[in-house]
């Protein structure tokens, strides 16, 4: 089922604290902008900033605007704190991975404005970590210049407070036809007056084209901003690559600043959207069979990497099209954009079929957020929050149902699960208010706080809590109680160990100190 946007809202009056002088900026800086989405932007900032905090550098990275489904609940500043503590905002999932490298806590400022796809043309907009409403993407250019103010602001306050900020740009930088309402790369870049460094991916061939055509697309004042190209996802003889570099900088003019051999361990690192699905599927763990059906709006689904680490488990991505593969242990439904999409795509792909056969057979159901609303009897969004309004029937295996409300319930938390006794960490990121009788049989108490449901049965279950396989000691209670085996695996240490060694990676094969030189 395709949800489309047909109606634009009105431009909103865009009622953002702004500081005003701004603060004095403390932080050089330096952008990466790439020739197309998917070239590795993320992770090599994310692998700049620790490596530059390691030398002692307090490192912030900014990303004006991100497009993903993965996101992260940061502080909330323009906020001040309430009665139950301080506000949250949500981020995107790759800002939050590289404020972790950069061992700073995640901010709303890094990441001003997250789109939220959740139709094929439209967006739920979010400006410094509160959702604006859904726009249609021919309007949504209408309302970008007007979010850059708010922008610069949250520059401007992570520059005071930082030593070096590595800022990373939106898609290809060199979309021409957008650059009237640009506020992720060039535009970005001048009002800043930011260097930049121009990245590009060998990997799907093409590198020698992509950097050329951006040099042919790029202003004069633009092309003397670009002070130089990474080539990344090297592999191969690089004496068979140079003469291709050569030719880049004889029609550009500019120096090849490194090549980024392809880095392994990137798997082990979270993902920032679903490009990420595009590749292999299926961990090489053996024993508990897990298995995860494929949504188009699949959101926050690094929620399964500690299971997809675990040597004892097995879990698969099941395609569009393809049924829930026989001899599954558990079914898991992850979170999603568009709860009743969701529930449609599930009856097209005959996964609802599936999963209560699976059900009857005795086997396991397990809901995470969107997941779990979608196990209740009917999901309901009387106000077209999603798309149309109207209710969507659930699967029925828990005893809740759901509307679906313009809030947003945003909050992380750090708890004890009194079922397991085992300490929690997590958050939670959802619209839609659960309710029923199945509450009354929750899966989490988390310092008495009942929070999700459980089938009486037992083998349905769903919670709110993103994050919940993190915690070790939960994941070893949980994996133990579906009949798997725990193995002893610290997963925080897992993406610290992973961290560090991009880090080290980019040490060996860039020459960071020029990098830094080039940062101003």
């Amino acid at each position: 089922m395709t949800i489309r946007i047909d109606t634009c809202p009105p431009l909103p009056e865009i009622d953002v604290p702004l500081l005003d002088p701004p603060p004095p900026r403390r932080a050089r800086a330096l952008m990466i902008q790439g020739t197309s989405s998917d070239v590795g932007k993320s992770l090599l900032v994310a692998g700049l900033c620790r490596a530059y905090a390691r030398r002692g550098l307090k490192v912030a990275p900014f990303k004006a605007q991100n497009m993903s489904n993965n996101a992260a609940v940061a502080a909330d500043s323009d906020l001040p704190p309430g009665p139950e503590g301080p506000h949250f905002g949500e981020i995107g999932r790759a800002q939050a991975l590289q404020a972790r490298a950069a061992g700073v806590p995640p901010s709303i400022h890094m990441n001003p404005v997250l789109l939220k796809p959740q139709a094929l043309v439209g967006s739920q907009v979010v400006l410094r970590g509160r959702a604006l409403g859904n726009w249609p993407a021919k309007h949504y250019h209408e309302l970008k210049p007007l979010m850059m103010p708010a922008i610069l602001d949250s520059f401007a306050r992570v520059a005071a407070e930082a030593d070096l900020m590595i800022v990373e740009g939106a898609g290809a930088a060199t979309e021409v036809h957008l650059r009237r309402s640009d506020i992720a790369n060039m535009l970005l870049a001048e009002a800043a007056d930011l260097p930049v460094v121009l990245l590009t991916d060998n990997d799907r061939g093409g590198a020698l084209a992509a950097v050329v055509g951006s040099w042919m697309l790029h202003s004069e004042t633009e092309r003397a901003r670009i002070r130089g190209y990474i080539v990344n996802k090297f592999r191969g003889d690089f004496a068979l690559y140079a003469p291709g570099c050569e030719v880049m900088t004889a029609h550009t003019g500019w120096p090849l600043l490194g090549v980024v051999r392809w880095f392994d361990a990137a798997t082990l690192l979270p993902a920032e959207d679903a490009l990420a699905l595009a590749r292999p599927l299926r961990s090489e763990g053996a024993g508990l069979r897990v298995a995860v059906p494929q949504l188009s709006r699949v959101a926050n689904f690094d929620d399964l990497d500690p299971l997809s680490s675990e040597p004892g488990v097995e879990l698969r991505w099941v395609r569009p099209g393809e049924p829930i593969p026989e001899g599954t242990d558990v079914v898991l439904l992850p979170g999603s954009k568009t709860t009743r999409q969701a529930l449609e795509e599930l009856r097209a792909n005959g996964w609802d079929t599936d999963i209560r056969a699976h059900h009857r057979r005795g086997g396991r159901v397990v809901g995470i957020c969107a997941g779990f609303q979608m196990l209740g009897h009917r999901v309901c969004d009387p106000d077209g929050i999603e798309g149309p309004p109207g209710e969507t029937a659930g699967l029925g295996l828990l005893d809740v149902e759901t509307v679906i409300g313009p809030s947003k319930r945003l909050l992380t938390l750090s708890a004890t699960d009194l079922l397991s006794d085992t300490r929690v960490t997590g958050y939670e990121m959802h619209m839609g208010v659960t309710t029923g009788a199945g509450l009354a049989r929750p899966w989490l108490s988390l310092d008495g706080r009942a929070e999700g449901a459980v089938s009486a049965d037992g083998r349905a279950m769903g919670s709110y809590v993103h994050g919940l396989f993190g915690a070790d000691g939960f994941r070893a209670h949980w994996l133990g109680a579906m009949g798997g085996q725990a193995s002893g695996l610290d997963h925080a240490a897992q993406v610290e160990a992973a961290l560090d060694a991009l880090a080290a990676h980019l040490e060996a094969t860039l020459d960071l100190d020029a990098l830094l030189a080039l940062a101003r």
